[in-house]
């Protein structure tokens, strides 16, 4: 019997894919609305989730006409545009029928998850808004529109998303469902980004957070407070230092292979990352470079050392905070490293300040590291 009933639900999920299939199928062979046909005439039509229907167009001069259709009763559906496959940070097109029976399409600026962050007429996309309509013909919603770019769509991240209320005061409630995937508008692929690297991504931040963040820190408090601890201090603090770039080093490595995956564009952040990394070699090379104790360039290895460490320490933090932030994290993850930044900062405060009670009991010059 039990062999039997999963059989039958077997056949039964069977069936129901392939009525939806069909359904999608059939959508693509159905003709627009009469409304449409004379700007929206001769798209490419390619089934993408459920029952949406994304029928599309490029031209020559890059601008892309839209007819995004789907199953409507009420509420809204949008179609967003993203640059690196997130809904933060990526701008949507959305469409619904009032209260009144007027059709309304606008665009809105993702800046957050909550309705709040949700804003009307705002958004990366250049369009003519006279090109924009909805039309709702048997059950199905069809939400047209024009967009202008500056270079020809190839691999776009495109977000779908409806929800069941109408929106008041431009106003979107939370979305019902959503989805995001990869668009080819050059061959009509949808490439489901189910398969977003959120471990790449999770790796990047905890593999350069806990070197640049955590032991490079340390490290360096090794190297200003402890040197009476001679020669451990010393041993400590290039071990340390070395182990933390390394490990720096696999997180920018990581971070390199998430942006091959999903061209983010952050230039602050890949900048950023770019001149620690820099600062870092630099370092290590000065490390094999480092004069006697008793060459006349010594005092200016010492200098560049200090002052190039202390780059790297707070670029590094700056870098933290940034990548939190771009990347979505989530509380754990400010909460976490703010815990760490503060404990770095009063251990700094309190060890400097003994370090100089101590100098001016002893009424020893300043060290020049």
């Amino acid at each position: 019997m039990v062999s039997m009933a999963r059989a039958a639900a077997a056949v039964a999920v069977l069936v129901v894919a392939f009525a939806a299939a069909a359904t999608a199928q059939e959508s693509c062979n159905t003709e627009l609305p009469g409304v449409l046909v004379g700007n929206y005439s001769g798209l490419n039509c390619q089934p993408v989730w459920n029952n949406f229907v994304l029928r599309y167009h490029q031209d020559k001069n890059n601008v892309l006409r839209v007819v995004l259709s789907t199953m409507y009763s009420t509420g809204w559906v949008g179609m967003g545009f993203s640059r690196d496959g997130l809904m933060v940070g990526s701008s949507a097109m959305v469409g619904w029928i009032g209260r009144k029976g007027l059709p309304h399409v606008k665009q809105f600026a993702l800046r957050g998850k909550t309705s709040g962050k949700v804003v009307v007429n705002r958004g990366f996309l250049v369009s003519n808004n006279h090109d924009h309509t909805v039309v709702v013909q048997q059950a199905r919603i069809y939400l047209a529109f024009q967009l202008q770019f500056s270079y020809r769509l190839t691999h776009q991240h495109i977000i779908l998303a409806f929800g069941s209320s109408i929106p008041v005061n431009n106003k979107l409630t939370r979305h019902q469902d959503k989805t995001s995937f990869t668009f080819d508008f050059t061959t009509g692929k949808a490439f489901v980004d189910g398969s977003f690297p959120y471990g790449l991504r999770r790796a990047h931040g905890a593999l350069n957070l806990f070197a640049w963040g955590v032991l490079m820190p340390i490290g360096a408090i090794l190297a200003r407070y402890f040197r009476r601890m001679d020669p451990l201090w010393f041993y400590l603090h290039v071990g340390i230092q070395f182990v933390a770039f390394i490990i720096g080093l696999a997180g920018v490595v990581a971070g390199v292979a998430l942006y091959n995956k999903i061209q983010a564009d952050i230039p602050a952040h890949r900048g950023l990352g770019i001149f620690i990394l820099v600062l870092g070699i630099l370092q290590i090379l000065a490390f094999f470079l480092r004069p006697n104790t008793d060459s006349k360039y010594r005092k200016y290895w010492n200098w560049y050392h200090h002052w190039s460490g202390r780059l790297v320490l707070f670029f590094a933090a700056v870098n933290i905070v940034l990548g939190i932030h771009v990347g979505g994290g989530d509380n754990s993850w400010k909460i976490g490293y703010g815990f760490n930044l503060a404990i770095i900062l009063l251990a700094v405060i309190g060890l400097e300040f003994m370090l100089r009670t101590r100098w001016s009991r002893d009424s020893e010059p300043t060290p020049t590291y």
